[in-house]
């Protein structure tokens, strides 16, 4: 089954998508009978293009890795307008729109705009954008059923590492009563540096930086206002909450010294920045901070960059899981999972 798709964005994660789709082509038709055609892009930097018999995907991938525009795609030196991302999401014939703009926490926009007019417009919608799920998505996964869309975000909280699909398939039946993990992978691998290699907060940060896992203003990271989102998310999809980051007690890792994390480790504990969400009766209680774990505890073997959750629920018991929180190909893979997913119900249906 062809499945048409708009692009709102297409920087890393874009780019990521598109280079799973090209390189796992034939296995994605003989597994899935998946056949995506992208007929529409649109991004702030790169340009804007509409195609209703679809790109060729390498054809694409070769002139951004070329440091060329999308709308250079027909004609090399064309300078055509970016187009509206709102007009080009009424425009195309898109089944689905993948949005993946920035990530502006504080209002979830334009990205929430985006979102719903293509809900309003008939087209199902893929995210990995933290804003909207945060601030909005009571009102996102209402619209999309009001319209018989799917609303999906598997990206926003561990990236590629199966989240919502563990919930919603594998762990089927279950109540979850409560969610802990190591949601920043930024975190964690300061953390990780300070014990292992014993080097001061700063000093790790600094690595950090380095290798491209923190920003040059790190402070969403290590004040905890990145984990804060994604336990929101959590909360609000997996207990049924309506929490807003301002819900959820936060403490970041910039009081952490060598010292105690070497006492800490004495002691047979490890620190990690943990967000957690629980719910008791109807209430729900979230919180991001610094917590010593015994060695035990299977977060606290989860070291350097990656991402940790642990579910607690009615008849299995604790689960962990563990993985990726960020990466070009790891976000990539998130929006394909997905859209295979709505894939699969379309699919089912004829």
């Amino acid at each position: 089954m062809e499945l048409k798709i708009g692009l709102v964005g297409c920087g890393t994660v874009g780019q990521g998508l598109l280079e799973i789709l090209d390189r796992k082509r034939d296995y994605l038709k003989d597994a899935y009978g998946f056949e995506p055609r992208i007929v529409a892009i649109t991004d702030k930097l790169k340009g804007s293009i509409l195609v209703p018999e679809g790109l060729d995907i390498r054809k694409l991938l070769a002139l951004l890795a070329g440091g060329k525009r999308v709308d250079e795609y027909f004609r090399e030196g064309a300078t055509a307008e970016i187009m509206d991302p709102l007009d080009m999401i009424e425009k195309c014939e898109a089944d689905v729109i993948a949005e993946l703009t920035y990530t502006d926490i504080k209002t979830g926009e334009p990205a929430t705009s985006y979102i719903k007019k293509a809900l309003r417009t008939g087209k199902h919608v893929v995210t990995s954008n933290k804003g909207p799920a945060a601030l909005h998505y009571g009102e996102l996964s209402k619209l999309a059923k009001q319209n018989n869309l799917h609303f999906r975000i598997e990206g926003t909280v561990m990236s590629g590492t199966p989240v919502f699909s563990l919930c919603e398939s594998g762990l089927a039946g279950n109540e979850i009563r409560e969610v802990k993990g190591i949601l920043n992978g930024t975190t964690n691998f300061v953390l990780s540096k300070m014990e292992l290699e014993g080097m001061e907060y700063a000093e790790a940060l600094a690595l950090a930086q380095k290798l491209g896992y923190a920003e040059a203003d790190p402070t969403a990271d290590v004040e905890g206002y990145d984990a804060v989102a994604k336990i929101v998310i959590l909360s609000n999809v997996l207990l049924g909450g309506e929490l807003t980051p301002a819900d959820v007690k936060r403490e970041g890792i910039t009081a952490l010294n060598r010292g105690l994390i070497v006492t800490a480790k004495e002691q047979g504990f490890r620190y990690k920045l943990i967000a957690q969400t629980r719910k008791s009766g109807a209430k729900i209680e979230a919180s991001v901070s610094p917590q010593k774990l015994p060695l035990s505890d299977p977060l606290a073997g989860v070291m350097g960059a990656q991402n940790a959750l642990t579910f607690d629920t009615d008849l299995m018991g604790k689960i962990t899981i563990q993985g990726a929180g960020a990466g070009k190909i790891e976000t990539g893979y998130s929006i394909l999972s997905d859209i295979l997913a709505i894939h699969r119900r379309l699919s089912a249906k004829f």
